[in-house]
């Protein structure tokens, strides 16, 4: 397979709700009341958790059979750690998650190296990972409209 483009649109239809489209698909975000939102769908950043998450439930059945694992059931819970005062300028530092964690749930017979061996590879082959872990080129342009 070659190179694929995705797209995705995203507009801000209230406050901080924001519709998002793909394909034929939509998904909501928000901010929690604390954050000045009205809570009515996950926020950008538990977004890009479940995005990991998603990505990461996807590879593993998709490589199980190449470590000869039966995967019975798969879990992964994730979270990460942002300091707000990036986001609300109140200090010098980023705003995006400073650390991600990731605690597996594999419901199979395999054995722990095995599965040491497979988790290694699911998290080399995500996607989602791979662009989390490493600088990806960003380029944006703007139109106005009055």
């Amino acid at each position: 397979m070659a190179t694929q483009t995705f797209t995705a649109t995203s507009t801000l239809e209230d406050k901080f709700l924001v519709k998002n489209t793909a394909r034929q698909h939509t998904v909501f975000v928000d901010e929690p009341e604390s954050l000045g939102g009205i809570d009515t769908a996950v926020n950008p950043v538990e977004l890009l958790l479940a995005a990991l998450g998603s990505c990461q439930s996807i590879v593993a059945p998709t490589y199980a059979e190449k470590f000869d694992i039966d995967l019975k059931g798969f879990k992964v819970e994730l979270e990460g750690d942002i300091d707000l005062d990036g986001f609300f300028d109140k200090a010098d530092v980023r705003p995006g998650f400073y650390d991600i964690r990731a605690t597996y749930h594999i419901e199979t017979d395999a054995g722990e190296e095995k599965v040491s061996d497979f988790v290694a590879f699911l998290e080399a082959h995500c996607p989602v990972e791979d662009t989390i872990e490493n600088t990806v080129a960003f380029s944006s342009t703007f139109h106005i409209k009055k």
